[in-house]
């Protein structure tokens, strides 16, 4: 599916197209060139979920919990941009998170390639200009 974003108030629609194209799928891999909008986007997609914590990017922490206000059940956000190496990966417990019922949102997934489940939704976010973003996302099953 593709979405041409023109502005900010767009976003909580293509948040509301995106949980819906997933299914039941909890596994969200954000890739976009620095600045393109992922830590935005999905600070509308938490929204969209239900999530009244505040939403930011765990560059240094890694990962951050956010509890959907409804179940009480967490959603985890991921920031590899910083890793240096798999084993911080491997220090964080990821599986424990991955292979968990929680919905996962990875921004960075390049750079933990070979760790990532097989079946996932990707996103791609490519900046148009200030305002204008392509927004793409494909389920992946192996």
């Amino acid at each position: 599916m593709k979405l041409k974003i023109n502005g900010l108030n767009e976003l909580q629609e293509a948040a509301q197209q995106l949980l819906t194209f997933a299914g039941e799928e909890k596994i969200f891999l954000f890739e976009g060139d620095m600045g393109a909008g992922k830590t935005t986007f999905i600070k509308e997609i938490c929204h969209a979920l239900g999530v009244v914590d505040v939403v930011s990017s765990p560059t240094f922490s890694i990962v951050n919990e956010y509890l959907i206000q409804n179940n009480n059940r967490p959603v985890y956000h991921f920031d590899f941009y910083r890793i240096k190496n798999l084993q911080e990966v491997y220090d964080i417990g990821y599986e424990e998170y991955f292979f968990s019922d929680s919905i996962c949102l990875v921004e960075w997934p390049e750079k933990i390639a070979d760790l990532l489940p097989e079946s996932h939704i990707k996103i791609t976010i490519a900046a148009l200009n200030e305002t204008e973003r392509n927004i793409s996302f494909v389920k992946i099953k192996t």
